[in-house]
């Protein structure tokens, strides 16, 4: 037999586990192939070699799942079969049962009692794992763009449930986090009453918008598992597999509960930017930015599963004396990530004008994820707006009439609506256009005090040759502003500018950096006198 080499341990079954027969059979059959890689969940063993993967689902039982049983692993196999063939079908190839032979032996596929079942799936490189993606610093904006979209996709063709969801589901979800944190014993008891106490309240307030959506077709049956390491470049494309499978009411959620558990684990990863670049491109494709303020509820109850699991894996290694304290450490920041996440941040709005090649959308998403709860910002950006106003695709270039000023008048009309309805949730927004009119200034300026919003603006200014080269190099940019465009804006008269005035020459993380000062200035209650006096040029 070909040596196995195991690349982490997170069993929870002691040695001569049920189906520790079936994993030495698994690897016989892949002596052929060369070297045996074997990955432990708490959950499955996974042996890998050549273009093969063989996934077995480990005989345990826990608060959430029941695999204790041969029929039951079966079951689970083919239920991952029908969900993951939703979002990856290149990656899986079917499921074998694994048979007792009249020898006493194991034969896949075979007439006799049944022992095991396994999931065949094609083997892709590991670094092509967005988790690893993350780590090395690889995951691009464009991949992350790439996933949003395909996640509204799936999510608008998953089927609609009306009986599951809602706030009795999520209740039950506390209820079970409850249960598992005691299990694992990562915290005294005291501080998970705590804890409890604070998801449950939080609910209370969240309950009946919760309902709503499950009224609205919002609940779904989605991923369930949808975090970094079950995402993967297969085929070129981000890729979603390993769903999960083991319980239909489980992985029958809310959408957005659904996605919170990506957005959760880039936050944890140190890479709010990509968190709320993916939630921004997710809330372009759905029109689900009304209720971008359940966001940090649900990402806080997505670190706590993510806590009592990682504690779990903690457990099992204790006795072999392998990775189990780093398990647990990690364990602990996913806790105090869900404490941070349920902390209230107030709302913000920040509006930020200046002609086109100004950089606004540059630093709106240098913003976003700063300001205000997790995983940041709403940005609401004209060209977008604009775009979806027309019912094409960002990138597709208008026809002129389409910048008329009536248009242009409708446009901004439907970014301010989108604001105030983020903003009443208690969601913070940044909004991104040019802001010429004096007008349109004054309207947001109006708008965040009627929503009882911190406002601050920001209007970013460069020379006409640097803005114009900036126009020109632009590929792949929902914006349509053209030289002759960008001519005309600076032609215009934009009156009397009264925001926070710009070098947008600086290199970007400096301007990011100044922008961000005075909007946390004025959040903290220090910056009335520069908000309402001080309107000097920024240039450091």
């Amino acid at each position: 037999m070909a040596a196995v080499s195991t690349q982490t341990c997170n069993a929870i079954e002691p040695p001569g586990e049920a189906n520790s027969e079936t994993r030495a059979f698994l690897a016989h059959l892949l002596a052929g192939e060369g070297p045996i890689e074997q990955i432990d969940t708490h959950v499955s063993t996974i042996l890998m070699s050549g273009d093969r993967v063989l996934k077995l689902k480990r005989a345990v039982r826990l608060p959430y799942l029941d695999f204790s049983t041969p029929e039951g692993r079966l079951a689970a196999c083919a239920a991952e079969l029908a969900v993951n063939r939703r979002t990856a079908p290149g990656l899986y190839r079917g499921v074998h049962r694994i048979t007792r032979t009249p020898e006493g032996g194991l034969v896949l596929d075979g007439n006799g009692p049944l022992v095991d079942a396994v999931v065949a799936m094609r083997r892709f490189p590991a670094e092509n794992l967005f988790d690893y993606m993350v780590r090395d610093g690889r995951l691009t904006p464009a991949q992350v763009t790439d996933l949003a979209r395909r996640l509204a996709a799936f999510h608008a063709r998953a089927p609609v449930s009306r009986r599951e969801g809602g706030a009795a589901a999520m209740a039950d979800l506390v209820a079970l986090n409850d249960r598992s944190l005691r299990v694992c014993g990562l915290v005294r008891n005291q501080e998970v009453d705590a804890l409890t106490a604070t998801f449950r309240a939080r609910l209370a307030r969240h309950a009946e918008r919760l309902d709503a959506r499950r009224r609205e077709g919002r609940v779904r049956r989605c991923h369930g598992d949808l975090t970094l390491r079950n995402i993967c470049l297969f085929g070129g494309v981000p890729t979603p597999f390993d769903a999960l499978e083991f319980d239909e009411r489980l992985a029958t959620i809310d959408v957005l509960y659904d996605l919170a558990f990506v957005l959760m684990d880039l936050w944890h990863r140190g890479r709010p930017d990509l968190a709320n670049l993916l939630f921004n491109r997710y809330l372009d494709e759905t029109g689900e930015a009304p209720d971008a303020w359940l966001m940090p509820f649900v990402m806080a109850l997505r670190a706590v599963i993510r806590a009592h699991v990682t504690a779990s894996q903690s457990t099992a290694c204790r006795s072999t004396g392998k990775a189990g304290p780093a398990f647990r450490t990690e364990a602990q920041a996913y806790l105090a990530l869900a404490g941070d996440l349920l902390v209230e941040r107030p709302a913000c709005l920040v509006a930020i004008g200046g002609l086109s090649g100004s950089g606004k959308s540059t630093l709106a998403a240098a913003l976003a994820h700063r300001i205000g709860a997790s995983p940041g910002a709403r940005i609401v950006g004209s060209d977008r707006t604009r775009k979806r106003l027309h019912g094409v695709f960002p990138l597709t270039r208008l026809p002129p009439g389409a910048y008329a000023a009536a248009i242009s008048e409708q446009v901004y009309a439907a970014m301010r609506d989108e604001a105030a309805q983020v903003l009443a949730g208690g969601a913070s927004v940044v909004l991104d256009a040019v802001f010429a009119r004096p007008a349109e200034r004054e309207a947001v300026e109006r708008l965040a005090a009627a929503c009882g919003a911190t406002f601050e603006g920001f209007w970013l200014e460069a020379p006409l040759a640097t803005l114009t080269e900036r126009v020109v190099a632009r590929r792949g940019d929902p914006s349509d502003a053209t030289p002759a465009i960008l001519a005309a804006q600076a032609r215009r008269d934009c009156g009397v500018i009264t925001w926070h005035r710009l070098d947008a020459g600086l290199v970007p993380k400096t301007l990011a950096d100044a922008a961000y000062r005075i909007v946390l200035s004025a959040m903290d209650g220090e910056g009335a006198l520069a908000v309402g006096v001080v309107r000097e040029h920024v240039s450091a």
